[in-house]
């Protein structure tokens, strides 16, 4: 009897057995959906990039490219939407930046920029923004301006010439473009390869002994964004595209080449000064920073990878990247998001309020000139003077222009500001010296008229 209730305490109760069952039930549930997962992630990378249909190489609407990438595209159409001002940029459309800073409409008195200069919106717009802008509708305009505004520019160089295509005015060619920024801008249609589809990057590349069918895919990931986000002019009767870059890539390297050609883009209005306007020189003020020597590509911060599925992508979002920090920034940086933001606005205060104490120095400057020309002080004194606010104010704008208040460089962004206050001092010197000496020759020479003979 007593065995037997033995035997019966050792032997397995049922709740035992019920619990185990359950438990290897479970597993087994949990290693079949592991292995299902990793099946349809295997799947998914096998068949990516997936080619449900040709693409033709001269299609550039971005809804054609949906069929074969249907996450990069649905991720672009977002660039649609209306993010929001971050502290100094975002994309609204309706941030009239001359009446945000109305320095800026005397700074460019006499030129187009005078008529309206608002915040950017997505890439989505960028051939939208431009149509309707008031510098191509009521100031007549090349053809070059579309090179980076339209999806259509290759094909319009294909088909007519690169010169033809530059020269022929803006209002000629508006019916011939209707997509702004598209996947055939940056990739190949069948294989999603980064490539390169704008002319000027290659010759101003090739100029600097830099082939870029040599490019790795890490340096492509920033050349595709060099192709429009630099500084660039209209060069000669032809109105050719060119990025001023065979010195190189910094703002003194810029300046030196359009003085060696000879080119000002504006006579200012009011100082009579030969100007410069710088546009927008991401890629050049960011070869000079800390995350260019380390490597970090411009889609690393502003199309950081994401994961859907199996399948790793960039994101086509192109932003900010304060409004995503977590993929763009925290992937290298291990600190919280709120340091993380913290760092860019410390270095972009910093850098706007180095902008504002040039802009009062060149105001000071306008100022002068103007005060000496009403006085009738000649273009040969003023010619250091006026010299002045070409380079003060171009080094003002290299930076006022660049879409990152600073970040991209924030200490190569506070040299060029401390030179463009110290070189709009030196104008202003300059300006109030010619005046002096003007009204001392003014004086000397009625000392020097004989009194009339009434008078005597």
């Amino acid at each position: 009897m007593m065995a037997e209730r033995d035997a019966e305490r050792t032997g397995p109760r049922p709740w035992v057995l019920g619990g185990a069952f359950l438990f290897f039930l479970v597993v087994g549930v949990g290693v079949g959906w592991l292995l299902t997962t990793i099946t349809e992630r295997q799947a998914q990378t096998a068949e990516f990039p997936l080619r449900v249909a040709e693409i033709p190489d001269d299609e550039v609407d971005p809804a054609a490219w949906r069929v074969n990438f249907p996450r990069h595209y649905d991720s672009f159409m977002r660039t649609q939407e209306d993010v929001g001002r971050t502290p100094y940029a975002g994309t609204r459309g309706d941030y009239d930046k001359l009446e945000a800073n109305p320095f800026r409409r005397r700074a460019w008195a006499g030129y187009a920029f005078e008529l309206e200069y608002n915040g950017i919106r997505g890439h989505y717009y960028s051939q939208i923004d431009q149509a309707e802008s008031r510098r191509t509708t009521e100031r007549s305009q090349p053809g070059t301006c579309l090179n980076c505004h339209a999806a259509e520019a290759p094909l319009l160089i294909e088909e007519m010439g690169w010169e033809e295509m530059s020269r022929t005015p803006y209002d000629s060619l508006r019916d011939e473009v209707h997509f702004g920024s598209s996947c055939r801008d940056c990739h190949d249609s069948n294989t999603m390869e980064l490539r390169i589809s704008r002319q000027a990057f290659i010759n101003a590349m090739d100029q600097r002994g830099v082939d870029v069918n040599d490019a790795s895919r890490q340096e492509m990931r920033s050349y595709v964004c060099a192709q429009c986000h630099v500084e660039y002019y209209f060069r000669g009767e032809d109105r050719i595209l060119t990025f001023p870059w065979d010195h190189g890539f910094e703002v003194e390297d810029i300046e030196r080449h359009f003085d060696e050609y000879g080119f000002a883009d504006w006579t200012h209005a009011e100082t009579n000064a030969p100007m410069i306007k710088i546009q927008h020189p991401e890629w050049e003020l960011y070869t000079t920073s800390v995350h260019y020597d380390a490597g970090v590509a411009c889609a690393d911060c502003h199309m950081p990878y994401t994961r859907e599925g199996g399948v790793k992508v960039s994101d086509h979002w192109i932003r900010s990247p304060l409004t995503n920090l977590n993929n763009s920034c925290q992937t290298c940086h291990s600190i919280s998001e709120a340091e993380l933001e913290n760092r860019v606005l410390t270095a972009q205060n910093r850098t706007a309020q180095l902008l504002a104490t040039a802009e009062a120095a060149i105001t000071d400057l306008m100022d002068a000139i103007v005060e000496a020309q009403e006085a009738g002080v000649s273009d040969e004194a003023l010619e250091e003077a006026r010299q002045k606010h070409r380079r003060s104010q171009l080094r003002w704008d290299f930076i006022d222009a660049e879409n990152s208040t600073g970040f991209h460089a924030p200490q190569e962004s506070a040299r060029i500001l401390a030179h463009s206050v110290d070189m709009a001092r030196q104008g202003v010197t300059s300006a109030r010296q010619a005046l002096n000496e003007h009204e001392r020759g003014q004086a000397a020479s009625a000392a020097a008229q004989p009194e009339p003979e009434g008078l005597r």
